[in-house]
């Protein structure tokens, strides 16, 4: 199961990272990439309400993946599995995230930065890792990493945009993780769900054609 859903993460090759007000604007915002054929979301746990979304987007929605982000710590974790998480992200190392992952068919995606804390996301078994923060250190510090660990599966995150993820791609991201920028969010404010959708389809098929 977690390579199955590895698969399907890096087939979309773009995770939105949702960290909305409200659970109904994170409805909404799903709801409209879901129409623009997004079939990954990241549900962060500082969103009001994240566990009963996570449960709720993953029976609306059974042709997607809905993970849980800003895991920081194995409760966190086993409440996220328990409400249906399908993939675990982090901003840091969370011992014991990844094999708890497993076990419940999810895939890990711990957060590293340095090439020790790359090493440790590994040697636990991480199906991706999270650079983060990327904008920190930005492309040149993932061609970098990537240099030193070519097989590894990297999925840069924090700073990364429409413009900037061909860069990340050229330096060796699998993936990348694009926060509320990924949405026209005035437009959402205001209910325009076809300004929405129109932006997040146009951002999904230049990251699509560009990361190739």
């Amino acid at each position: 199961m977690p390579a199955t859903i590895t698969t399907r993460l890096l087939a979309q090759r773009v995770i939105p990272v949702l960290r909305l007000e409200s659970p109904e604007a994170t409805q909404l915002a799903v709801h409209c990439l879901h129409a623009a054929d997004f079939r990954v979301f990241e549900i962060t746990m500082t969103t009001p309400g994240a566990l009963a979304l996570i449960r709720e987007l993953a029976a609306t929605y059974p042709d997607s993946l809905i993970g849980a982000g800003t895991v920081l710590d194995t409760c966190a974790a086993q409440a996220c599995l328990a409400h249906g998480a399908q993939f675990l992200v982090s901003p840091c190392s969370v011992p014991g995230l990844t094999a708890l992952a497993h076990r419940a068919g999810a895939a890990a995606l711990p957060g590293a930065f340095t090439p020790s804390e790359v090493r440790a996301a590994l040697d636990e078994g991480a199906d991706v890792v999270k650079i983060f923060p990327a904008s920190s250190g930005g492309p040149a510090h993932l061609a970098a990493l990537h240099a030193v660990f070519p097989d590894a599966l990297f999925c840069p995150t924090g700073g990364v945009s429409r413009e900037n993820a061909p860069a990340y791609f050229a330096a060796g991201a699998a993936l990348v993780g694009i926060g509320n920028n990924i949405l026209d969010r005035a437009a959402l404010e205001r209910g325009e769900r076809a300004a929405v959708i129109e932006r997040a389809r146009g951002l999904l098929n230049e990251i699509m054609q560009r990361s190739l």
